[in-house]
């Protein structure tokens, strides 16, 4: 189906808007009276630049305060809407947005509301205008949409119908089954937004939270196929409200917006894309860093052996059991802090996955590389990171580890590490649900909840994705203003059996774990009840300890952090699933005390 956003979804001027739309790949806008009126292209040069870009413009909005108003009212309404209608010629667009009104001076009488809509419709109609009826979900008289479709069909006007606003609809706990029962032809126009759960006023719900489909709490795809079945065959467009996007690169925003409705349309039925391929594990995380010394002591002490040096490229390779880090010098400048650059994720399908997440609109990654190098697909994530898709070990793929002639040749003296258990990227902040929507869409990872985290100057939002068995766990995190982007660390969780004998271990060999106040101990002992002698080994470690409903445990302590990555030794009995979130404020705190860094 064809795709149209609305101006008021997207940053920056109007010409930025219509340029980030037809970059993005949408058939159409839907131009917001406001951004109109402050631009200084007249109506008309609108037009044509759309045409230029290879846009329509499927509506212009929004009318406010038309229907069952005093007699007086409707007549300065007409006039007004003469004007618009007039616009509306120059511009180019067919249809208008009219809400339901939210005036105190509207009565409640559908009547009265149905005949002026129909006069309305008249006179839209000399234009060659069709008038577009929606239910504000906080409308004065009318706020649902089968109300509003009442008043349409008792109007009976050619040149009215509806339009169905899914943020409206499920913000209110409307049924949408009864879509199906408005002919096709009388839905003018929809309108799709997606939400968090909020408990809060709607009209604030509406005008500060919306998000693009997927990256909220609502059915909007089951919504959609309600409108299908309907016979609906207008654009699916987007008109989201919210602060983060329009502070947001323009272009950026679309690119999100358009991948959404990729998905969306996928989950519809509309459009067979290639199936998403799950990511098994995680091959490699690879650091780069301006100084490799550190990072270096850092991993030795966690039990790592540099066991192989890339053919051609100053990247080292650590292994311990199945956990691999590359440690990368060839592109880190002097100032650049180490960091997190790249992630290999064992593919069953590495090709299949490449056109999956070019299919969504992930940036494909340009790759560099010798003729006997082993050839990998790569795409860009939200927040920068490169995701390889690997294969490890698999006869009838290329393993990357060819790249490494030496690999595997020397044997660790480890510390008990198995392999990465999961990995914590910060986000941009104008990126975060973005990229909840990336993880899920491209690689097909689930979203777990969002979680708001205690940090000493702020709340971190955090949220993981996973496959289903646990094998790749990413958890996304944002600081609370965007100054806090290169503040908050990165880290690398690495999974061990024994976690105290692997603290003791690291320890032995010169490594520094992060200290952790009494305070926190003391509060366990209280919680909870413990061995002779556990809760006094967790206060010598720093290990942090944290029990789930179903009785599972999580023990886990962190290393001092290089640049902006640090480690995590964690050990996960009992079928736990989460990541201590209860004992982040205090993690994050002692950090802010260690080093002046916030972990994600």
């Amino acid at each position: 189906m064809r795709t149209s956003i609305a101006t008021v979804s997207l940053s920056g001027s109007l010409t930025e808007k219509l340029t980030a739309a037809a970059r993005a790949g949408f058939d159409g806008v839907e131009i917001f009276e406001n951004d109109l009126l402050a631009s200084p292209l007249t109506p008309e040069e609108v037009r044509d630049r759309c045409a230029d870009l290879g846009l329509t413009i499927d509506l212009y909005q929004p009318m406010r305060d038309v229907e069952a108003a005093p007699a007086e009212e409707f007549a300065r309404t007409l006039r007004r809407a003469r004007h618009k209608f007039a616009l509306m010629r120059r511009l180019g667009a067919d249809t208008v947005l009219v809400c339901s009104s939210v005036s105190p001076l509207a009565v409640d009488d559908d009547a009265l509301a149905a005949g002026q809509l129909a006069r309305l419709a008249d006179l839209a109609q000399d234009f060659g205008i069709r008038v577009a009826y929606e239910a504000l979900a906080w409308g004065r008289h009318v706020s649902t949409y089968d109300h509003a479709w009442r008043i349409v069909e008792a109007a009976g006007h050619p040149a009215l119908g509806t339009c169905l606003d899914s943020f409206h609809i499920l913000s209110r706990g409307s049924d949408p089954r009864g879509i199906e029962r408005i002919p096709g032809e009388k839905i003018f126009f929809l309108q799709l937004a997606d939400a968090p759960r909020l408990a809060m006023d709607v009209l604030q719900w509406s005008r500060h939270h919306r998000c693009f489909p997927g990256q909220g709490g609502f059915d909007v795809a089951g919504l959609v196929r309600h409108v299908l079945r309907a016979g609906y065959d207008g654009p699916l467009s987007l008109e989201v409200f919210n602060d983060v996007y329009r502070q947001s690169d323009a272009g950026a925003t679309a690119v999100d917006a358009q991948r959404s409705l990729r998905l969306l349309q996928e989950q519809a039925g509309l459009t067979t894309p290639p199936a998403p391929v799950v990511p098994t594990g995680v091959a490699f995380a690879e650091l780069v860093t301006p100084d490799a010394e550190p990072l270096a002591a850092l991993l030795g002490a966690l039990g790592f052996a540099r066991t192989a040096r890339h053919r051609g490229k100053p990247v080292d390779l650590w292994e311990q059991g199945e956990a691999r880090i590359l440690v990368n010098t060839t592109t880190a400048g002097r100032r650049e802090s180490t960091r997190l650059a790249a992630v290999g994720l064992e593919s069953p399908d590495p090709a299949g996955a490449a056109r999956r997440a070019e299919a969504l609109l992930a940036p494909v990654l340009p790759r560099r590389r010798a003729p006997q190098d082993v050839p990998l697909e790569a795409v860009a994530a939200p927040d920068g990171t490169e995701l390889f898709f690997c294969a490890t070990g698999r006869a009838a793929l290329p393993d990357w580890r060819a790249d490494f002639p030496a690999a595997g040749h020397r044997t660790p003296r480890g510390t008990g590490v198995r392999r990465i258990d999961h990995l914590s990227l910060t986000q941009p902040w104008h990126h975060f649900d973005e990229a909840a929507l990336f993880h899920r869409s491209v690689l097909g990872l689930r979203a777990q909840e969002s979680v708001d985290v205690a940090d000493p100057y702020g709340l971190l939002r955090s949220r993981a994705v996973t496959n289903a068995d646990g094998g790749v766990r990413i958890v996304l995190t944002v600081g609370p203003a965007p100054a806090d982007d290169t503040a908050h660390a990165q880290h690398i969780a690495l999974a061990t059996d024994d976690v105290v004998a692997a603290a003791r271990r690291f320890r032995a060999a010169g490594g520094r774990l992060l200290p952790i106040p009494a305070n926190y101990h003391d509060d366990l002992a209280a919680r909870y009840e413990f061995a002779d002698g556990e809760l006094e080994t967790y206060r010598e470690l720093g290990i942090f300890y944290d029990r789930d409903a179903d009785g599972g445990v999580f023990r886990h302590c962190y290393t001092h952090t290089v640049g902006r990555v640090f480690f995590e030794l964690v050990q996960r009995e009992g079928g736990y699933r989460g990541y201590g979130a209860p004992n982040a404020p205090v993690r994050l705190a002692a950090q802010h005390a260690a080093r002046g860094f916030t972990g994600g």
